[in-house]
């Protein structure tokens, strides 16, 4: 694959990659697919009526992944692109997806991905995408993802959501339907700082009976940026759900917790918590009296709290 320096410095961040991966994968670079391969068991193809590719996964495939990181490395590059993923049934999988945007100029670069998932009955999926921006150029850095997801009966799904530095504006939209059985756990983390701004919104419905879905979301606001946690989960059936919000507010930044339930099912157990803080004044003085200045011991517990 041609990829240049800063290309490299984006999908190592984003997927956490330094050499070409083992398994299938599909790499795209300002707005083209610039490599590709497949296996035995995970076909990719792109599609033929839009930008995007669709991930076809044979039943019983085990311990293989799939990587599929976007990067952007020019000023003035808005894309939107459409992956599907077909997943079979009895299946451990790991997909990493992910998008880095490095913009050093004047126009706005924005990638907006939208990811649909069927993950067959008793499939294991682990689901990993992070977002990244970088670059010194007043052009903003923009990602707007949409992931829908649709379980089967005893399928799995772990989500880890990440967003940690450079994205100037970001709109997070995802939807999931469980049938019987299934279970979701949703992990987010994410920092703003500067005039950034962030929106994550989750819809989950748990239609059948022993589905449950734990979305529990870990952030910080600095400087003046902007937050908002929309989470709601609805119990169509004997289920069992969760969402918490826990946050830092730092400087002069804002945060709006809105976690939901809807029961429509007398056996519906749905539980929400939030929680947004400041710094305790007490961690602060321990670590500085451990020779560490304020702004390093901040630095200290940002990093542990996200974890």
């Amino acid at each position: 694959m041609a990829l240049n320096e800063i290309q490299k410095k984006l999908i190592a961040e984003v997927a956490d990659l330094h050499k070409i991966p083992m398994g299938a994968y599909n790499f795209r670079a300002n707005g083209e697919s610039v490599g590709r391969n497949t296996t035995a068991n995970i076909d990719i193809q792109s599609k033929k009526d839009k930008s995007g590719i669709d991930i076809t996964i044979k039943d019983g495939t085990k311990n293989e992944s799939v990587h599929i990181p976007v990067v952007i490395s020019e000023s003035g590059i808005v894309e939107t692109v459409y992956n599907d993923f077909f997943i079979g049934e009895d299946c451990n999988v790991t997909i990493v997806a992910g998008c880095g945007i490095d913009n050093c100029g004047s126009q706005d670069s924005e990638h907006d991905g939208v990811h649909r998932f069927w993950i067959g009955k008793n499939s294991k999926v682990r689901y990993v995408e992070k977002h990244y921006g970088s670059g010194d150029g007043m052009g903003k850095r923009i990602l707007n993802p949409v992931t829908e997801v649709y379980m089967e009966e005893g399928s799995s799904m772990e989500m880890e959501m990440a967003q940690i530095k450079g994205v100037d504006s970001t709109e997070r939209t995802t939807l999931a339907e469980l049938k019987g059985g299934a279970k979701l756990a949703v992990k987010e983390k994410l920092m703003t700082h500067g005039e950034q701004k962030a929106l994550s919104v989750y819809k989950v419905s748990l239609n059948g009976e022993g589905s449950a879905a734990d979305v529990v979301s870990r952030s910080v606001a600095r400087d003046r940026s902007y937050q908002k946690f929309d989470a709601c989960i609805i119990g169509n059936a004997p289920c069992k759900g969760h969402t918490e919000c826990d946050s830092i507010i730092m400087d002069e930044g804002i945060i709006l917790a809105v976690p939901s339930l809807e029961a429509r099912n007398v056996d519906a157990e749905l539980v929400h918590e939030a929680a947004i803080g400041k710094i305790a004044g007490d961690q602060l003085i321990k670590l500085q009296t451990l020779g560490l200045t304020e702004s390093e011991a901040e630095e200290e517990i940002i990093n542990g709290f996200l974890g």
